[in-house]
Protein backbone atom coordinates (compact mmCIF):
# COMPACT_ATOMS: atom_id res chain seq x y z
CA UNK A 1 0.00 0.00 0.00
CA UNK A 2 1.12 3.62 -0.77
CA UNK A 3 0.88 5.91 1.97
CA UNK A 4 0.39 9.52 1.56
CA UNK A 5 3.93 11.30 2.23
CA UNK A 6 3.27 14.74 1.17
CA UNK A 7 3.51 17.08 3.70
CA UNK A 8 0.26 18.31 5.48
CA UNK A 9 0.70 21.84 3.88
CA UNK A 10 1.23 20.51 0.41
CA UNK A 11 -1.68 18.73 0.77
CA UNK A 12 -3.91 21.85 2.03
CA UNK A 13 -2.37 23.92 -0.66
CA UNK A 14 -3.76 21.58 -3.30
CA UNK A 15 -7.21 21.40 -1.67
CA UNK A 16 -7.21 25.18 -1.68
CA UNK A 17 -5.95 25.08 -5.77
CA UNK A 18 -8.57 22.00 -6.27
CA UNK A 19 -11.20 24.17 -4.02
CA UNK A 20 -11.03 27.87 -6.44
CA UNK A 21 -10.69 25.96 -9.81
CA UNK A 22 -13.86 23.93 -8.92
CA UNK A 23 -15.07 27.54 -7.84
CA UNK A 24 -14.68 28.98 -10.91
CA UNK A 25 -15.96 26.05 -12.60
CA UNK A 26 -19.48 26.36 -11.15
CA UNK A 27 -19.33 30.12 -11.52
CA UNK A 28 -19.45 29.35 -15.59
CA UNK A 29 -20.87 26.35 -15.34
CA UNK A 30 -24.06 28.08 -13.79
CA UNK A 31 -23.63 31.63 -15.51
CA UNK A 32 -25.62 31.00 -18.80
CA UNK A 33 -28.57 30.67 -16.48
CA UNK A 34 -28.11 33.32 -14.67
CA UNK A 35 -27.53 35.94 -18.04
CA UNK A 36 -29.03 33.68 -20.69
CA UNK A 37 -31.81 36.30 -21.51
CA UNK A 38 -29.56 39.08 -20.99
CA UNK A 39 -27.18 38.16 -23.72
CA UNK A 40 -29.26 36.46 -25.66
CA UNK A 41 -31.43 39.67 -26.15
CA UNK A 42 -28.91 41.56 -26.66
CA UNK A 43 -27.76 39.51 -29.39
CA UNK A 44 -31.22 39.49 -30.80
CA UNK A 45 -31.71 36.05 -30.34
CA UNK A 46 -35.17 34.58 -29.91
CA UNK A 47 -34.95 33.72 -26.07
CA UNK A 48 -37.98 31.03 -25.47
CA UNK A 49 -36.46 29.10 -28.63
CA UNK A 50 -32.87 29.37 -27.84
CA UNK A 51 -32.78 29.01 -24.19
CA UNK A 52 -32.32 25.13 -23.70
CA UNK A 53 -30.36 24.65 -27.08
CA UNK A 54 -27.14 26.75 -25.87
CA UNK A 55 -27.44 24.87 -22.34
CA UNK A 56 -27.89 21.41 -24.44
CA UNK A 57 -24.74 22.70 -26.39
CA UNK A 58 -22.70 22.96 -22.54
CA UNK A 59 -23.75 19.80 -21.70
CA UNK A 60 -23.04 17.91 -24.78
CA UNK A 61 -18.94 18.83 -24.19
CA UNK A 62 -19.27 18.49 -20.90
CA UNK A 63 -19.97 14.52 -21.96
CA UNK A 64 -16.91 14.36 -24.76
CA UNK A 65 -14.87 16.19 -22.48
CA UNK A 66 -15.53 13.94 -19.13
CA UNK A 67 -14.60 11.03 -21.66
CA UNK A 68 -10.97 12.91 -22.62
CA UNK A 69 -10.19 14.12 -19.72
CA UNK A 70 -10.72 11.11 -17.60
CA UNK A 71 -8.50 9.44 -19.78
CA UNK A 72 -6.15 11.46 -20.25
CA UNK A 73 -5.81 11.96 -16.52
CA UNK A 74 -5.19 8.09 -16.22
CA UNK A 75 -2.55 7.86 -18.58
CA UNK A 76 -0.45 11.18 -18.27
CA UNK A 77 -1.49 12.34 -14.40
CA UNK A 78 -4.30 13.84 -12.76
CA UNK A 79 -2.25 17.72 -12.19
CA UNK A 80 -2.13 18.21 -16.47
CA UNK A 81 -5.91 17.76 -16.08
CA UNK A 82 -6.65 19.69 -13.33
CA UNK A 83 -4.77 23.29 -15.09
CA UNK A 84 -5.51 22.07 -18.97
CA UNK A 85 -9.11 22.09 -18.43
CA UNK A 86 -8.85 25.33 -16.18
CA UNK A 87 -7.27 26.85 -18.96
CA UNK A 88 -9.49 26.02 -22.00
CA UNK A 89 -12.93 26.74 -20.14
CA UNK A 90 -11.06 30.69 -19.00
CA UNK A 91 -10.42 31.24 -22.84
CA UNK A 92 -13.80 29.71 -23.61
CA UNK A 93 -15.26 32.16 -21.06
CA UNK A 94 -13.09 35.12 -22.26
CA UNK A 95 -14.46 34.33 -25.99
CA UNK A 96 -18.05 34.13 -24.94
CA UNK A 97 -18.71 37.53 -24.05
CA UNK A 98 -17.60 38.58 -27.70
CA UNK A 99 -19.73 36.45 -29.61
CA UNK A 100 -22.12 38.18 -31.85
CA UNK A 101 -23.90 34.86 -33.34
CA UNK A 102 -26.02 32.14 -32.09
CA UNK A 103 -23.27 30.06 -34.15
CA UNK A 104 -20.51 31.25 -32.32
CA UNK A 105 -22.90 31.07 -28.78
CA UNK A 106 -22.95 27.63 -29.30
CA UNK A 107 -19.30 26.79 -30.19
CA UNK A 108 -18.29 28.55 -27.34
CA UNK A 109 -20.68 27.10 -25.14
CA UNK A 110 -19.30 23.61 -26.33
CA UNK A 111 -16.13 24.43 -26.01
CA UNK A 112 -16.51 25.78 -22.26
CA UNK A 113 -18.37 22.27 -21.64
CA UNK A 114 -15.35 20.64 -22.85
CA UNK A 115 -13.08 22.05 -20.22
CA UNK A 116 -15.13 22.31 -17.20
CA UNK A 117 -15.31 18.35 -17.42
CA UNK A 118 -12.02 17.86 -16.19
CA UNK A 119 -11.05 20.04 -13.07
CA UNK A 120 -13.35 18.00 -10.67
CA UNK A 121 -12.74 14.21 -11.56
CA UNK A 122 -9.20 15.31 -11.64
CA UNK A 123 -9.08 17.55 -8.08
CA UNK A 124 -11.06 14.84 -6.58
CA UNK A 125 -8.89 11.56 -7.52
CA UNK A 126 -6.17 13.44 -6.79
CA UNK A 127 -7.58 14.32 -3.06
CA UNK A 128 -8.67 11.11 -2.57
CA UNK A 129 -4.98 9.43 -3.20
CA UNK A 130 -3.41 11.82 -1.36
CA UNK A 131 -5.08 11.76 1.63
CA UNK A 132 -5.12 9.12 4.77
CA UNK A 133 -8.67 6.66 4.20
CA UNK A 134 -10.68 7.91 7.03
CA UNK A 135 -9.91 11.80 6.19
CA UNK A 136 -10.59 12.12 2.45
CA UNK A 137 -13.82 12.46 2.29
CA UNK A 138 -13.03 16.18 4.30
CA UNK A 139 -10.73 16.87 1.38
CA UNK A 140 -13.65 16.79 -1.25
CA UNK A 141 -15.98 18.14 1.18
CA UNK A 142 -14.13 21.11 0.96
CA UNK A 143 -13.33 21.57 -2.61
CA UNK A 144 -17.13 21.30 -3.58
CA UNK A 145 -18.92 23.42 -0.69
CA UNK A 146 -16.37 26.11 -1.55
CA UNK A 147 -17.09 25.31 -4.72
CA UNK A 148 -20.83 25.52 -5.15
CA UNK A 149 -20.22 29.04 -4.07
CA UNK A 150 -19.18 29.64 -7.41
CA UNK A 151 -22.76 30.70 -8.28
CA UNK A 152 -23.36 32.62 -5.45
CA UNK A 153 -20.37 34.82 -7.43
CA UNK A 154 -21.55 34.41 -10.77
CA UNK A 155 -25.26 36.01 -9.24
CA UNK A 156 -23.62 38.96 -7.63
CA UNK A 157 -20.64 39.96 -10.70
CA UNK A 158 -23.61 39.79 -13.34
CA UNK A 159 -25.52 42.49 -11.05
CA UNK A 160 -22.86 44.38 -9.99
CA UNK A 161 -21.00 44.59 -13.86
CA UNK A 162 -21.30 48.90 -14.15
CA UNK A 163 -17.88 49.57 -12.52
CA UNK A 164 -16.55 46.32 -13.53
CA UNK A 165 -17.58 47.56 -17.12
CA UNK A 166 -15.89 50.67 -16.64
CA UNK A 167 -12.45 48.61 -15.30
CA UNK A 168 -12.58 46.56 -18.84
CA UNK A 169 -13.43 49.42 -20.74
CA UNK A 170 -10.69 51.58 -19.68
CA UNK A 171 -8.37 48.56 -20.19
CA UNK A 172 -9.71 47.13 -23.96
CA UNK A 173 -11.08 50.18 -25.01
CA UNK A 174 -14.60 48.82 -26.12
CA UNK A 175 -18.05 49.42 -23.73
CA UNK A 176 -18.78 46.19 -22.27
CA UNK A 177 -22.27 44.86 -21.54
CA UNK A 178 -23.16 43.42 -17.92
CA UNK A 179 -23.51 39.92 -19.44
CA UNK A 180 -19.99 40.33 -20.92
CA UNK A 181 -18.83 41.46 -18.38
CA UNK A 182 -19.61 37.94 -16.10
CA UNK A 183 -18.24 35.64 -18.89
CA UNK A 184 -14.52 38.05 -18.66
CA UNK A 185 -14.40 38.07 -14.72
CA UNK A 186 -15.13 33.92 -15.04
CA UNK A 187 -12.49 33.68 -17.68
CA UNK A 188 -9.71 35.86 -15.93
CA UNK A 189 -10.17 33.97 -12.52
CA UNK A 190 -9.54 30.71 -14.10
CA UNK A 191 -6.15 32.34 -15.99
CA UNK A 192 -5.27 34.04 -12.64
CA UNK A 193 -5.30 29.93 -11.22
CA UNK A 194 -2.77 28.80 -14.00
CA UNK A 195 -0.20 31.03 -11.66
CA UNK A 196 -1.21 28.12 -8.78
CA UNK A 197 0.10 25.66 -10.60
CA UNK A 198 3.70 25.27 -8.54
CA UNK A 199 2.04 24.12 -5.72
CA UNK A 200 0.57 20.94 -6.51
CA UNK A 201 2.02 17.48 -7.05
CA UNK A 202 0.87 13.90 -8.61
CA UNK A 203 -0.04 11.43 -6.52
CA UNK A 204 2.28 8.82 -5.13
CA UNK A 205 -0.40 5.52 -5.84
CA UNK A 206 -0.75 7.19 -10.30
CA UNK A 207 3.20 7.97 -9.96
CA UNK A 208 3.78 3.82 -8.85
CA UNK A 209 2.29 2.22 -11.61
CA UNK A 210 4.50 4.85 -14.12
CA UNK A 211 7.05 2.04 -15.48
CA UNK A 212 4.20 -0.86 -14.75
CA UNK A 213 3.30 -1.54 -18.57
CA UNK A 214 1.26 -4.62 -17.71
CA UNK A 215 -1.15 -2.55 -16.28
CA UNK A 216 -3.40 -0.88 -18.53
CA UNK A 217 -4.34 3.01 -17.74
CA UNK A 218 -7.43 4.63 -18.64
CA UNK A 219 -9.14 1.63 -20.87
CA UNK A 220 -12.71 3.48 -20.97
CA UNK A 221 -13.81 -0.31 -22.40
CA UNK A 222 -12.25 -1.89 -18.69
CA UNK A 223 -15.93 -0.45 -17.26
CA UNK A 224 -17.80 -2.80 -19.47
CA UNK A 225 -15.57 -5.76 -19.06
CA UNK A 226 -18.68 -8.08 -17.40
CA UNK A 227 -21.87 -7.61 -15.77
CA UNK A 228 -21.04 -6.83 -12.49
CA UNK A 229 -18.15 -3.52 -13.22
CA UNK A 230 -21.02 -2.30 -15.92
CA UNK A 231 -23.80 -2.36 -13.36
CA UNK A 232 -21.56 -1.12 -10.78
CA UNK A 233 -20.60 2.32 -13.30
CA UNK A 234 -23.99 2.18 -14.22
CA UNK A 235 -25.10 2.33 -10.56
CA UNK A 236 -22.62 5.42 -9.89
CA UNK A 237 -23.63 7.52 -12.66
CA UNK A 238 -27.77 7.46 -11.29
CA UNK A 239 -26.90 8.43 -8.29
CA UNK A 240 -25.92 11.95 -9.01
CA UNK A 241 -29.29 12.19 -11.35
CA UNK A 242 -31.57 13.96 -8.77
CA UNK A 243 -29.15 16.73 -8.41
CA UNK A 244 -29.47 17.66 -12.15
CA UNK A 245 -32.78 17.39 -12.02
CA UNK A 246 -32.78 19.96 -9.44
CA UNK A 247 -30.55 22.43 -11.05
CA UNK A 248 -31.46 21.87 -14.33
CA UNK A 249 -35.00 21.62 -14.24
CA UNK A 250 -36.63 22.55 -11.03
CA UNK A 251 -34.46 25.35 -10.60
CA UNK A 252 -33.32 26.47 -14.11
CA UNK A 253 -37.17 26.31 -15.50
CA UNK A 254 -38.20 28.22 -12.54
CA UNK A 255 -39.73 30.73 -14.84
CA UNK A 256 -41.87 28.31 -16.09
CA UNK A 257 -42.87 26.56 -12.46
CA UNK A 258 -43.57 29.64 -10.39
CA UNK A 259 -46.48 31.19 -12.36
CA UNK A 260 -48.31 27.32 -13.12
CA UNK A 261 -47.87 27.11 -8.81
CA UNK A 262 -49.03 30.16 -8.11
CA UNK A 263 -51.41 31.57 -10.81
CA UNK A 264 -49.37 34.81 -11.30
CA UNK A 265 -47.44 35.36 -14.11
CA UNK A 266 -46.10 38.79 -12.16
CA UNK A 267 -44.33 36.61 -9.50
CA UNK A 268 -40.76 36.72 -12.10
CA UNK A 269 -40.92 40.07 -10.90
CA UNK A 270 -40.51 39.77 -7.49
CA UNK A 271 -38.35 36.71 -7.81
CA UNK A 272 -36.77 35.89 -10.76
CA UNK A 273 -34.89 32.89 -11.65
CA UNK A 274 -31.30 34.12 -11.36
CA UNK A 275 -32.52 34.52 -8.17
CA UNK A 276 -33.86 30.95 -7.60
CA UNK A 277 -30.52 29.77 -8.76
CA UNK A 278 -28.76 32.06 -5.85
CA UNK A 279 -30.16 30.65 -3.36
CA UNK A 280 -30.13 26.86 -4.12
CA UNK A 281 -26.69 26.99 -4.78
CA UNK A 282 -26.80 28.68 -1.27
CA UNK A 283 -28.49 25.38 -0.03
CA UNK A 284 -26.05 22.78 -2.15
CA UNK A 285 -22.83 24.52 -0.90
CA UNK A 286 -24.78 24.48 2.53
CA UNK A 287 -26.01 20.60 2.32
CA UNK A 288 -22.10 19.63 0.46
CA UNK A 289 -20.55 20.55 4.25
CA UNK A 290 -23.67 19.29 6.30
CA UNK A 291 -23.24 15.86 4.17
CA UNK A 292 -19.63 15.80 4.74
CA UNK A 293 -19.73 16.37 8.06
CA UNK A 294 -22.59 13.61 8.83
CA UNK A 295 -20.58 11.14 6.73
CA UNK A 296 -16.98 11.05 8.48
CA UNK A 297 -19.76 11.20 11.58
CA UNK A 298 -21.47 8.22 10.61
CA UNK A 299 -18.68 6.98 8.53
CA UNK A 300 -20.75 6.17 5.74
CA UNK A 301 -21.24 7.22 2.66
CA UNK A 302 -24.32 5.42 1.55
CA UNK A 303 -26.65 6.24 4.74
CA UNK A 304 -26.35 9.59 4.06
CA UNK A 305 -26.74 9.69 0.43
CA UNK A 306 -30.21 7.80 1.01
CA UNK A 307 -31.25 10.52 3.66
CA UNK A 308 -30.30 13.18 0.79
CA UNK A 309 -32.52 11.40 -1.65
CA UNK A 310 -35.19 11.00 0.49
CA UNK A 311 -35.69 14.94 1.24
CA UNK A 312 -35.39 15.60 -2.58
CA UNK A 313 -39.23 13.92 -2.81
CA UNK A 314 -40.39 15.68 0.46
CA UNK A 315 -38.85 19.32 -0.11
CA UNK A 316 -40.19 18.96 -4.40
CA UNK A 317 -43.66 17.55 -3.32
CA UNK A 318 -43.68 21.15 -1.55
CA UNK A 319 -42.40 22.92 -4.08
CA UNK A 320 -44.47 21.96 -6.91
CA UNK A 321 -47.72 21.11 -4.56
CA UNK A 322 -47.45 22.68 -1.62
CA UNK A 323 -49.55 26.06 -0.60
CA UNK A 324 -48.94 28.67 -2.31
CA UNK A 325 -46.52 31.46 -0.35
CA UNK A 326 -44.81 35.03 -0.76
CA UNK A 327 -41.55 35.57 -2.69
CA UNK A 328 -39.21 34.80 0.37
CA UNK A 329 -41.27 31.45 0.83
CA UNK A 330 -39.81 30.06 -2.95
CA UNK A 331 -36.49 31.82 -2.21
CA UNK A 332 -36.45 29.29 1.30
CA UNK A 333 -37.69 26.31 -1.07
CA UNK A 334 -35.31 26.90 -3.54
CA UNK A 335 -32.38 26.95 -0.59
CA UNK A 336 -33.71 23.56 0.81
CA UNK A 337 -33.94 21.87 -2.78
CA UNK A 338 -30.49 23.27 -3.03
CA UNK A 339 -29.57 21.48 0.40
CA UNK A 340 -31.62 18.33 -0.41
CA UNK A 341 -28.64 17.80 -3.63
CA UNK A 342 -25.88 18.67 -1.22
CA UNK A 343 -24.67 14.96 -2.03
CA UNK A 344 -22.78 16.07 -4.80
CA UNK A 345 -18.92 15.72 -2.45
CA UNK A 346 -20.04 12.22 -1.44
CA UNK A 347 -21.21 11.25 -4.69
CA UNK A 348 -18.51 12.61 -6.86
CA UNK A 349 -16.03 10.71 -3.70
CA UNK A 350 -17.32 7.38 -3.71
CA UNK A 351 -17.54 7.22 -7.73
CA UNK A 352 -13.90 7.19 -7.50
CA UNK A 353 -13.71 4.99 -4.79
CA UNK A 354 -15.14 2.51 -6.15
CA UNK A 355 -12.23 1.53 -9.28
CA UNK A 356 -8.73 0.97 -9.03
CA UNK A 357 -5.91 3.61 -9.41
CA UNK A 358 -5.77 2.42 -13.32
CA UNK A 359 -8.76 3.57 -13.84
CA UNK A 360 -9.93 6.24 -11.40
CA UNK A 361 -9.17 9.45 -13.07
CA UNK A 362 -11.59 8.16 -16.19
CA UNK A 363 -14.62 7.57 -13.46
CA UNK A 364 -13.76 10.16 -11.32
CA UNK A 365 -14.55 12.64 -14.55
CA UNK A 366 -16.80 10.44 -16.47
CA UNK A 367 -19.57 10.31 -13.83
CA UNK A 368 -20.23 13.47 -12.82
CA UNK A 369 -20.16 14.52 -16.42
CA UNK A 370 -22.58 12.19 -17.70
CA UNK A 371 -24.49 13.30 -15.15
CA UNK A 372 -24.78 17.11 -16.22
CA UNK A 373 -24.96 15.69 -20.07
CA UNK A 374 -27.92 13.48 -18.66
CA UNK A 375 -29.26 16.81 -17.94
CA UNK A 376 -30.00 16.36 -22.12
CA UNK A 377 -32.35 13.33 -21.48
CA UNK A 378 -33.77 15.26 -18.15
CA UNK A 379 -34.98 18.19 -20.12
CA UNK A 380 -36.18 16.37 -22.99
CA UNK A 381 -38.36 13.61 -21.12
CA UNK A 382 -39.38 16.50 -19.32
CA UNK A 383 -40.65 18.93 -22.28
CA UNK A 384 -42.44 15.90 -23.69
CA UNK A 385 -44.26 15.01 -20.61
CA UNK A 386 -45.01 18.44 -20.48
CA UNK A 387 -46.75 18.24 -23.22
CA UNK A 388 -48.21 14.75 -22.60
CA UNK A 389 -49.59 15.82 -19.04
CA UNK A 390 -50.10 19.23 -20.09
CA UNK A 391 -48.97 20.28 -16.97
CA UNK A 392 -45.51 21.44 -16.10
CA UNK A 393 -46.10 20.50 -12.31
CA UNK A 394 -46.91 16.75 -13.28
CA UNK A 395 -44.66 16.08 -15.74
CA UNK A 396 -41.65 17.68 -13.43
CA UNK A 397 -42.77 15.37 -10.56
CA UNK A 398 -43.31 12.22 -12.50
CA UNK A 399 -39.30 12.87 -14.05
CA UNK A 400 -38.04 13.40 -10.84
CA UNK A 401 -39.59 10.45 -9.19
CA UNK A 402 -37.81 8.32 -11.94
CA UNK A 403 -34.52 10.22 -11.30
CA UNK A 404 -34.50 9.67 -7.42
CA UNK A 405 -35.75 6.22 -7.78
CA UNK A 406 -32.80 5.09 -9.72
CA UNK A 407 -30.58 6.73 -7.42
CA UNK A 408 -31.78 4.86 -4.83
CA UNK A 409 -31.20 2.01 -6.46
CA UNK A 410 -28.03 2.76 -7.66
CA UNK A 411 -26.90 3.72 -3.99
CA UNK A 412 -27.92 0.25 -2.92
CA UNK A 413 -26.16 -1.42 -5.62
CA UNK A 414 -22.50 0.06 -5.09
CA UNK A 415 -20.52 -0.90 -1.96
CA UNK A 416 -19.37 1.06 1.33
CA UNK A 417 -16.37 2.86 0.40
CA UNK A 418 -15.65 4.85 3.20
CA UNK A 419 -12.76 2.90 4.68
CA UNK A 420 -11.72 1.40 1.64
CA UNK A 421 -8.34 1.29 0.66
CA UNK A 422 -7.86 2.67 -2.82
CA UNK A 423 -4.36 1.30 -3.47
CA UNK A 424 -5.01 -1.32 -5.86
CA UNK A 425 -5.40 -1.90 -9.85
CA UNK A 426 -8.66 -3.06 -11.96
Amino acid sequence: MVTPNKSTKNVAILIVVASLGYFVDIYDLILFNIIKKESLDALSIDFSSNETVLFRWQMAGMLLGGLFWGIYGDKKGRVSVLFGSILIYSIANIANAFVTTLWAYKMWRFIAGLGLAGELGAAITLVSELMPIKKRGIGTMIIVTFGALGAVAAFFVSNQGDWLGQIIESIIGTPVANWQVAYIVGGCMGLMLLLLRAGTFESDMFQKIGDQEEVKRGNFFMLFRDKKTTLKYIACIVIGLPVWFVVGVLIALAHRFLPAITGNEHILELIPTKEMVLWSYVGLSSGDLLSGIFSQLMQSRKKVILIYLSSIILIMGLYLYGPIGSPNYYRFLALMLGVSTGYWALFVTNASEQFGTNIRSTVAATVPNFVRGGVLLITWSYEFFETAFNSPLHAAMFIGIICVSVAIWGTLHIEESFHKDLDYYE
